[in-house]
C-alpha cells in the first residue's frame, strides 16, 4: 500500500461529491470529538488516582490555572 501524505488525501477528497465530502467532514468531527473524550477520561482517571494515593501539588487556585494551562 502507497503511502498517501495530508496534501494527496485533501487532493483526494476535492475529487468526491459534496455530499461525500460532507460526510468525510461528520465522521472525522466525530473521530476528534471520541479522541477528546477519551483524553479527557484518561486524565480524569489520572487525577483521580493521584487524589487515592495522596499525590496531589500543594497551592491555591493560581498555581492550580497556572498548572493546567501548561498543559
Amino acid at each position: 500500500m502507497q503511502k498517501m501524505t495530508f496534501n494527496d488525501i485533501l487532493q483526494n477528497i476535492s475529487f468526491l461529491p459534496p455530499e461525500e465530502q460532507y460526510i468525510i467532514a461528520e465522521v472525522l468531527s466525530k473521530r476528534v470529538r471520541d479522541l477528546r473524550r477519551r483524553n479527557l477520561m484518561l486524565r480524569a482517571q489520572e487525577a483521580e488516582e493521584n487524589a487515592k494515593s495522596g499525590n496531589l501539588p500543594a497551592g491555591n487556585a493560581r498555581d492550580l490555572m497556572k498548572a493546567v494551562g501548561d498543559d
